[in-house]
């Protein structure tokens, strides 16, 4: 499985962002998440306990210059500073003050640069993590199902979870924000049944982000008997939202 051993790492190219200096905040010699997705490319978390403690404030500081300055100084392209890593970013006890670090960094070496959060929106509730996504140029956050029941089965949230409370969140962006969603199916349970897409359309049109991101299995995953979808097919899932104008990105 990928793991992470550097604080910030890349750029490497992503699918979605281009080329993107990726950060981790989380351990670097294990994996720290409250969700425990049956498609983590990072792994099941039961086995990357060998390492629980987050860097320091100082050390992502330091790690993000001399980056960005020796990339900046070479020549080489960056599109995107992309927190994402051994787990959950917005877990990081210093998330707020390493985006403003990160804000202060990118202005200086790589202004063109989006700085993005790939998040599972768990803790958007607390006001230090929306208000420091909310500077952010993509909040990328996910909703992978449309029901409590399907999100325990595919991403397998630690302690309570509630969609409806995620969702009266995600409204406070006003639309300014990117929906990530993953569709897949296993013998327990498919994203892409009828009634699950139905309910995951209702949610868009309630929330309203600014984009969309689809995709599907691309790596190796912790479960093995998940399935992934054509690009043609989520296509066709998402038919409806393009032809009400909708900007979505298909990833296969």
């Amino acid at each position: 499985m990928l793991r992470f051993d550097e604080i910030v790492f890349g750029p490497i190219f992503s699918r979605r962002l281009g080329s993107s200096l990726g950060v981790n905040l989380l351990p670097s010699k294990g994996k720290l998440c409250n969700f425990d997705c049956v498609y983590c490319e990072c792994g099941w978390n039961k086995d990357g306990r060998g390492d629980n403690v987050f860097p320091e404030l100082s050390d992502v500081e330091a790690a993000l210059e001399e980056k960005l300055s020796k990339a900046a100084d070479e020549g080489v392209r960056i599109d995107s500073v992309t927190f994402s890593g051994n787990g959950e970013p917005t877990m990081h006890p210093d998330f707020a003050k390493v985006i403003d670090i990160t804000l202060r960094l990118r202005d200086r070496y790589f202004p063109e640069a989006k700085v993005s959060v790939l998040s599972n929106a768990t803790l958007i509730g607390r006001k230090d993590v929306m208000d420091a996504l909310m500077r952010v140029d993509n909040p990328i956050l996910k909703i992978d199902a449309s029901s409590d029941e399907l999100i325990g089965k595919i991403n397998k949230p630690a302690g309570s979870y509630r969609l409806s409370e995620v969702v009266e969140n995600l409204r406070k962006f006003e639309g300014g924000f990117v929906l990530q969603t993953m569709f897949l199916r296993s013998p327990e349970f498919d994203t892409a049944s009828p009634e699950a897409l139905k309910g995951w359309i209702e949610i868009v049109k309630e929330l309203k982000p600014r984009e969309i991101m689809v995709y599907t299995i691309d790596r190796e995953t912790p479960d093995k008997s998940l399935s992934k979808y054509t690009v043609e097919e989520m296509h066709e899932f998402v038919r409806p939202l393009i032809d009400e104008g909708y900007n979505i990105q298909i990833r296969g």
